[in-house]
């Protein structure tokens, strides 16, 4: 297949390429060979991910990746840990039986080579964001888009038939260089599923850019996020919104203040109803 480099357990098919069959212990990949130089790009994904394990009994799922290094097979969805770029997590088992999250879960994971990705945690250490895709087993054909312009990333899905994207994650502040290759990763474990890539689909964005932009040799900076704290809160956030922060001292100082003014307010309005109360019962003897 020009231009795509793959390994491990994929296979190649007329009509999809299966990253991995439905049997555990596998992992595949499928590697872009060229370099995207485009500043500004969206890529479409229709994908399928099916097996004839039930609720909670299959697994892993697939990643899509704008990294630097292809081709690095590791224990992140059959792909290496702390890469460099942006990765796109479908992840349909959850590892963590403590989180409220409900799976099949879609996530998004910037890096620069420092972070590591906690399966045990199904990654919420360093997700900046994500939601809930009923996309396993699916009776409609399932898509996936991640749009990245002007350093904002959105990812959509349209997995209900209905012909139209639906949002899942919209984060600004996202710093990706160019000169990354495009990927697809999947692994199973003790359960499996089928991993297939229907297809890819890259297309270039039209936006005007500021001068100090254009000046920008943008091979050269290191992927990075402005967050508003850091991924890693997000190991006790069930729901990894990261734009929600910690309570600090402050947050609880004003949520006692709160609280006590609401009680003030209750006990005068109380007070002032027992009053008005005891003047009708006296106008009554």
């Amino acid at each position: 297949m020009p231009l795509w480099d793959f390994m491990g357990s994929t296979m190649l098919t007329s009509q999809y390429v299966r990253l991995t069959p439905d049997e555990r212990s596998k992992e595949g990949s499928i590697w872009n060979s060229m370099p995207c130089f485009l500043k500004d790009w969206e890529m479409h994904v229709h994908f399928r991910i099916h097996g004839g394990g039930k609720k909670n009994l299959h697994g892993d799922g697939f990643a899509l990746w704008y990294a630097k290094d292809r081709l690095q097979p590791g224990p992140v969805f059959g792909n290496q840990d702390k890469f460099h770029g942006l990765a796109v997590f479908l992840d349909t088992y959850p590892n963590d039986e403590t989180t409220e999250r409900v799976f099949p879960y879609i996530s998004a994971m910037v890096n620069n080579g420092s972070l590591e990705y906690d399966h045990g945690k199904d990654g919420r250490t360093v997700e900046l964001a994500g939601c809930t895709a009923d996309l396993r087993n699916s009776n409609h054909d399932t898509f996936l888009a991640v749009r990245y312009s002007r350093g904002r990333l959105t990812i959509m899905t349209d997995i209900e038939g209905k012909n139209e994207w639906k949002n899942c994650v919209d984060i600004s502040g996202v710093r990706l260089p160019t000169g990354y290759y495009f990927g697809a990763t999947a692994a199973t474990g003790d359960l499996s599923d089928n991993h297939d890539i229907i297809s890819m689909k890259l297309y270039q964005l039209v936006v005007e850019h500021s001068p100090d932009d254009e000046n920008i040799d943008w091979t050269k900076i290191e992927p990075s996020v402005s967050l508003l704290k850091s991924p890693k809160d997000n190991v006790d956030d069930p729901t990894g919104n990261f734009r929600s922060g910690p309570l600090t001292g402050w947050k609880v100082f004003l949520l006692l203040l709160a609280a006590l003014l609401g009680i003030i307010v209750c006990a005068v309005v109380g007070a002032v109803v027992f009053q008005k109360r005891q003047e009708r019962n006296k106008r009554f003897y």
